[in-house]
């Protein structure tokens, strides 16, 4: 899920954009420091969307930098267990299927692909045995989260499963055709 998130930070502003808008240096630190930060209870930083408050700077001796109490939005990513996300099909592997959902990527156990004893051609395609449906790269389809791993704070993991009823390739689901279009719209 994106969310917007209000952070208070002291923010370093180098002598090097001293003689810049200070709106403009603290939203280039900020940027600078949080840009790509991930973190399990923040989750993965987008951007930074505006900088709300900043407070008086002050100098610490023997650095020469300004520190200015700093109040700002980031837009963030943060998986949750049970979401139910659209995504599209990256790379197929023997194993199973990677779909990006939103600005990292999933990984779909082959045994999570469908309802189906489902076995892997050599041209990147699962196939199930009795229902004959494919999953190729590019599908759009949507998937549940069913893990998610910190364990790697640099390349956090997250598992999902196409099983459900409601889930799985667009033209597996029961969705109402109105629901897909607002989707596509976005």
């Amino acid at each position: 899920m994106f969310y917007k998130t209000k952070v208070k930070d002291h923010i370093r502003v180098p002598p090097s954009l001293f003689g810049i808008d200070l709106d403009q240096a603290i939203i280039k630190e900020v940027k600078k420091k949080f840009g790509g930060y991930i973190s399990k209870e923040l989750g993965m930083v987008i951007e930074c969307s505006s900088v709300d408050n900043i407070g008086e700077g002050i100098i610490i001796p023997g650095d020469g930098a300004s520190y200015y109490e700093t109040t700002f939005t980031l837009i963030i990513f943060k998986p949750e267990m049970q979401e139910t996300l659209w995504g599209k099909v990256k790379d197929i592997a023997e194993f199973g299927a990677f779909m990006t959902i939103g600005p990292i990527d999933g990984m779909i156990h082959i045994s999570q692909s469908m309802n189906d004893f489902v076995s892997f051609s050599k041209d990147k395609v699962l196939l199930g045995k009795d229902t004959k449906r494919t999953l190729k790269v590019g599908d759009n389809c949507r998937a549940k989260i069913i893990a998610i791993s910190y364990k790697d704070i640099l390349n956090p993991k997250i598992g999902l499963m196409m099983r459900q009823q409601g889930l799985g390739k667009e033209e597996w689901t029961d969705i109402p055709k109105e629901a897909k279009e607002s989707k596509k719209a976005k």
